[in-house]
């Protein structure tokens, strides 16, 4: 009895730790793209205000860069609680290959420190920098916030793809030897998800500012600001879309050949098939694929550009190495369906913006713009639920089980209610804290900065 006690007590803490570590993820993420992209918003922004004498296009900058003080602040504590919970949650691996994963840990401080400082600098650089200067801060807030994305995606392919130590000997004697830390941060997997994943930064806070801005306008805001506002967010989101796209095709072709399981599940293929068919939609119920619309060959085709190649089923592995098929192919396709519906209204926006000299100006458009904030958020979180649910049952590929990694100590089901709790907090605050700071705009509190023209009235049309 006291076995199938601690079997079922083990179980719950692998569970608990696993929904801690995907709620904080979850979470952090929305956040980190806002400190890699949003710098960049800034800078159209205030570039547009010096190089044209907008007062507007300043005080839009202005504006953004506290806002986006507010947004590194939750960040740098939602990562915080990542970086602990790696350590605390997952011994195993960190114990175990500290030594081989660290570096990418440690350059990922510097740069989130680099970050800080230069953000800091900016913001109370409106009254004692000269302009151009002033400006040129914002160049180093946004490339440090590149290479600290490249950083923890290092961190994250490596889990895909094992490198930087003797693997064969690992295997044998369970002894990390032959550690080369540039090796494992250089891992074969790092490239593609850095290059699908940077694009994502800019599509979420490019979609997710935009919807801000065209939900102002629904309710009425159709101030200068406010098309400007939506005009920048909508054109950074719109150029980011088909890149991303197109990096996402890099990084499945990647998975195929160095995750074939975790590639099976996504494309729900059982059986290992010569000319293997795309299935849209669809689940598997009692061992039997239900619900779903098979395209003949499609797979091979689009992997291998041989529509009889032969592709890796789930079959490959036996039951327990398998990942929840069901769950990874639902988050890919949810991914991919959000993608392809964010590209379309990006063209449409892009080729009446190229046509006409302005974005559309009807409502249809800017309900498209308030959805395409959350839709680009959900396509990030489907994603990343791919990405990590898809390895299972393993937290380093072919390396370690997760399993073996966890924690043995018990309450981690309290501790995932408490942060539930502090994050919904912060979550709380900030969203107080930014319609403060929103109220006060609209009120006119402020009402300039403290360089550049005197606010005027500009011509509607914005040229963004």
């Amino acid at each position: 009895m006291s076995s199938v006690l601690a079997v079922a007590g083990s179980e719950g803490n692998l569970l608990a730790a696993r929904w801690l570590m995907a709620f904080s993820l979850g979470f952090h993420i929305v956040l980190s793209c806002f400190g890699v992209a949003f710098p960049a918003l800034i800078y159209v922004a205030h570039r547009r205000g010096l190089r044209h004498d907008d007062p507007d296009a300043l005080m839009l900058a202005r504006r953004w860069g506290k806002a986006a003080a507010v947004l590194f602040a939750i960040g740098a504590v939602s990562g915080t609680a990542l970086s602990f919970e790696m350590g605390l949650l997952w011994p195993g691996l960190m114990g175990t290959f500290g030594d081989v994963i660290g570096l990418p840990f440690a350059l990922e401080g510097i740069f989130f420190f680099l970050e800080a400082i230069f953000l800091g600098i900016y913001l109370y650089g409106w009254r004692g920098l000269r302009s151009d200067l002033h400006l040129a801060t914002l160049i180093p807030i946004a490339l440090s916030g590149v290479a600290g994305t490249f950083c923890i995606l290092a961190v994250n392919g490596w889990m895909n793809e094992p490198s930087g130590f003797d693997l064969e000997v690992y295997r044998a004697t369970g002894e990390v030897v032959d550690v080369s830390p540039w090796g494992a941060m250089f891992n074969g997997a790092v490239v593609p998800q850095f290059l699908h994943m940077l694009p994502a930064t800019y599509v979420v806070t490019g979609f997710l500012v935009a919807s801000v801005y065209a939900v102002g306008m629904l309710r009425g805001r159709t101030d200068r600001l406010h098309r400007m506002g939506l005009a920048i967010g909508f054109a950074v989101g719109a150029i980011a879309v088909p890149v991303q796209l197109i990096t996402g095709d890099l990084a499945a072709r990647n998975v195929a050949t160095s995750q074939p399981v975790k590639f099976a599940a996504m494309e729900l293929l059982e059986v290992s098939t010569d000319g293997a068919p795309l299935t849209l939609g669809g689940v598997v119920i009692d061992g039997e694929k239900r619900f779903a619309i098979e395209i003949p060959r499609l797979t091979s085709l689009l992997q291998d550009f041989d529509p009889d190649s032969r592709i890796e089923g789930l079959d490959a592995v036996s039951e327990e190495l398998r990942p929840p098929a069901n769950v990874v192919h639902i988050s890919f396709q949810l991914m991919v369906g959000l993608g392809l519906l964010m590209l379309l209204f990006a063209a449409v926006g892009g080729w009446w913006r190229w046509r006409r000299g302005a974005l559309p100006p009807g409502r249809w458009f800017l309900w498209a713009a308030a959805a395409s904030g959350p839709a680009a958020v959900l396509a990030l979180e489907a994603g990343w639920t791919t990405t990590e649910v898809g390895r299972q049952p393993w937290i380093a590929q072919q390396v370690l089980l997760v399993s073996d990694a966890v924690t043995p100590r018990q309450g981690i089901g309290w501790l995932l209610v408490g942060l539930i709790g502090v994050y919904g907090g912060l979550a709380g605050s900030a969203i107080v804290v930014l319609r403060a700071m929103s109220a006060r705009w609209r009120r006119g509190e402020d009402t300039g900065t403290p360089y550049g023209p005197s606010p005027i009235d500009l011509p509607d049309r914005v040229d963004a």
